[in-house]
C-alpha cells in the first residue's frame, strides 16, 4: 500500500506528526527502528519484577500546556494523568523543605520574605499565558502577536537563572528553589536563557502541574498508537530507515536528531545546510539510576511525601556548581539530582507495600563514569536510612539512554544544547526550520523548537508546515 506521508521514529514528537498528517486526510506510515514504540515515553521492569519504571522520561509539566496533546482525546483511550498535591519538593540540610504547589498563593506563602517577589516574578507569566504560549512553543524567529507580554517574559526570560534569583529574592531558600527548576535546562545557571526554563516550569506548576502518566510513560505512547491506528494511520516496528530515498511518499517527517538525518537524507541536503547541520551542538547527558525500594523514602523533611517530583541540591550555589561541571567535563562531587517517587500516589507502579525511585543527575556528554554512589549519597543526604530500603537498582549511563533512543546522543535529553544561540537556530536559523531544503523533507523532532520535553509540539507544527507547503 502506497503513503502520503512516512514519519521516521515513533516519540511523542514522530506520533504527534503523524497523527496530525493522518487528520487531515492523509495515508500516513510510521517507521521505527527499535522493537518497541514510543522513544523516550516507554516503560520496563528494570530492577525487579512488578515494578514498572519509566525508561527516560517521567514527569510531563508540559503535556496538559501543550497545543497538540489538549486537541487529541487521549483520556479517552486509556491514559490517566495522575498529580500529586504538590508539583516539586526542594529538601534543606535543616530538616525543612519548599514545595512548589498548584497554588500560586500558597507557594508564595511559603517563601516568607520572598512571598511578595515571587507573586510579582510568576503572577505575570500566569495570567498572560494564553499571549505567550505561541511564541514559546514554537519557533522563536517570528513576528509575534503579542509583543507586549512577550516583552515582559523576555526582559526576565533571557537572564541566567543565577542573576534573576539573585536579583528578585532576598532569601536562599527561595534562590533554591528557582534554581532547581532551570536546572531543567541542563545548562550553567550563570548562561542565558536559563533563567526561561525556571520560569516556565514554575508557571506550568501553577497553570497545569507537573502530571505523570498512571501505570507508566507507556500509556502516553499507547493512547497516542491508538489514536493514530483510528486515524488511518500504520506502524512499523523494527523498521530502521536507512535512506529517505527508499521512501516512496510526498511527505516525510523525521523525529531524529541532526546528526540522524544527515546519515539518512544527506545525499538530498545541500552542502551548506549539512555543514550547519553537522555543526549543531549536544548538551550533557545524563546519568540514571531506578530504584525498587522494600518501603516509602524515609525523607527527612516530610513535606517531601507530598510532591512526586524532589529535587536534591541545596542552595543555588551548590545546584550552580553541579550544573556547570559537565560543560568543563567534569562530574559534580554532589551532583544535582531529579527525582520522582510515583509509586507514592500510583500503586500501579510496585508490588503492596513496596515502591519506585527515578532518579538522574547530570554528566559530560557521553561520559561512562559511574555516578551511582554520588546519586545515592544525594538522596541519603535528605533522606536518612534511603540506602537501606534498596532492594534493586538499574542504571542506565549515557550512552545505555542513547542504546534505548538514538535522538539521546550522548544523553542529552533535550535533543541538543539548551544555549540562547542553539535555541534560536534550532537546528538552522529559519523562520519555518522544520522544513529542509530538500523537497518533501521535514525535520520535526527535539532537534526543533521548542526543544526538548514531551509535548508533541515539535513533530506537530513539522507536520502543519508540510501541510501549508502542499497546499
Amino acid at each position: 500500500m502506497s503513503h502520503d506521508a512516512v514519519v521516521v521514529g515513533s516519540g511523542p514528537n514522530g506520533l504527534a506528526a503523524a497523527i496530525t498528517l493522518a487528520r487531515a486526510g492523509r495515508k500516513v506510515l510510521v517507521r521505527e527502528a527499535e522493537e518497541t514504540v514510543g522513544g523516550g515515553v516507554r516503560s520496563a521492569e528494570l530492577t525487579l519484577p512488578g515494578f514498572t519504571h519509566d525508561v527516560c522520561s517521567s514527569i510531563y509539566p508540559l503535556l496538559r500546556g501543550s497545543t497538540f496533546f489538549r486537541d487529541v482525546p487521549l483520556a479517552d483511550r486509556g491514559l490517566e494523568l495522575g498529580e500529586s498535591p504538590a508539583a516539586v519538593a526542594h529538601p534543606f540540610d535543616d530538616g525543612t523543605a519548599l514545595l512548589v504547589e498548584r497554588s500560586l498563593d500558597e507557594t508564595a506563602r511559603g517563601l516568607g520574605d520572598d512571598a511578595e517577589a515571587y507573586r510579582r516574578l510568576l503572577g505575570p507569566i500566569c495570567s498572560a499565558w494564553e499571549e505567550l504560549e505561541r511564541p514559546l512553543l514554537g519557533p522563536l524567529v517570528h513576528l509575534p502577536r503579542h509583543p507586549v507580554p512577550l516583552a515582559r517574559f523576555s526582559f526576565h526570560a533571557l537572564r541566567s537563572a543565577a542573576g534573576l534569583a539573585r536579583s528578585v529574592f532576598a532569601t536562599e531558600r527561595a534562590r533554591a528553589l528557582f534554581a532547581g527548576c532551570a536546572a531543567h535546562s541542563i545548562a550553567p545557571l550563570e548562561r542565558s536563557p536559563t533563567a526561561a526554563f525556571g520560569l516556565v516550569l514554575h508557571a506550568f506548576a501553577h497553570l497545569f502541574g507537573w502530571p505523570f502518566a498512571r501505570g507508566g510513560a507507556r500509556t502516553i505512547t499507547d493512547a497516542l498508537v491508538s489514536m493514530l491506528r483510528e486515524v488511518g494511520g500504520e506502524i512499523e516496528t523494527s523498521a530502521p530507515v536507512e535512506s529517505v530515498g527508499e521512501l516512496e511518499a510526498d511527505i516525510v517527517v523525521c523525529d531524529v536528531v541532526p546528526r540522524e538525518l544527515l546519515r539518512i537524507a544527506g545525499e538530498r541536503l545541500p552542502d551548506r545546510y549539512a555543514r550547519k547541520l553537522e555543526r549543531f551542538p549536544h548538551g550533557p547527558g545524563a546519568f540514571k539510576v531506578d530504584f525498587a525500594l522494600d518501603g516509602p523514602i524515609p525523607w527527612a523533611a516530610e513535606e517531601c511525601s507530598q510532591a512526586c517530583t524532589v529535587h536534591l541540591g541545596g542552595t543555588l550555589a551548590e545546584i550552580a556548581e553541579s550544573e556547570r561541571a559537565p560543560w568543563l567535563g567534569r562530574h559534580a562531587e554532589r551532583p544535582f539530582v531529579l527525582l520522582a517517587q510515583h509509586s507514592l500516589f500510583d500503586r500501579s507502579r510496585a508490588p503492596d507495600g513496596k515502591h519506585t525511585v527515578w532518579a538522574y543527575c547530570h554528566v559530560p556528554n557521553g561520559s561512562d563514569f559511574d555516578m551511582t554512589g554520588r546519586i545515592e549519597t544525594q538522596i541519603e543526604r535528605f533522606a536518612p536510612g534511603f540506602r537501606d530500603r534498596v532492594i534493586g537498582r538499574s542504571v542506565l549511563p549515557p550512552g545505555a539512554l542513547e542504546a534505548h533512543n538514538r535522538n539521546l546522543v550522548g544523553g542529552d535529553l533535550n535533543g541538543g544544547a539548551s544555549t540562547l544561540p542553539s535555541m534560536i537556530a534550532r537546528p538552522v536559523f529559519s523562520f519555518v526550520p522544520y522544513r529542509t531544503p530538500a523537497r518533501g523533507l521535514y525535520l520535526g523532532s527535539a532537534s526543533t523548537p521548542p526543544g526538548g520535553g514531551v509535548h508533541g509540539m515539535c513533530g506537530y507544527l513539522a507536520a502543519r508546515a508540510a501541510l501549508r507547503d502542499a497546499l
